[in-house]
């Protein structure tokens, strides 16, 4: 394997698991943001008060996200399969 062939598995790596866990991260910002706004709006300091849309919110995101998520994953697999004889020299 070639120093360029590894960077490239590498970039392809790096760039799926970004985009991969985006939606997940921007998804928790949201609604934590949403919640400090509620916290700071009605001075309610309760640290536990995030957790739970936070949870709620990401379940029901990967409930709605999992088809993507798993061809997005098995298409990448395949296509990493299929470089590997250009792994071996």
């Amino acid at each position: 394997m070639n120093p360029e062939f590894a960077i490239e598995l590498l970039k392809n790596l790096m760039f799926q698991a970004a985009a991969i866990s985006m939606p997940f991260l921007v998804t928790a910002m949201l609604i934590g943001l949403a919640v400090s706004l509620f916290q700071a709006v009605t001075s309610i300091s309760e640290q536990t008060l995030t957790f739970v849309p936070k949870a709620l919110g990401i379940l029901g995101l990967l409930l709605l996200l999992l088809p993507w998520l798993v061809r997005t994953t098995v298409e990448f697999t395949i296509k990493v399969i299929e470089m590997m004889p250009q792994m071996v020299y």
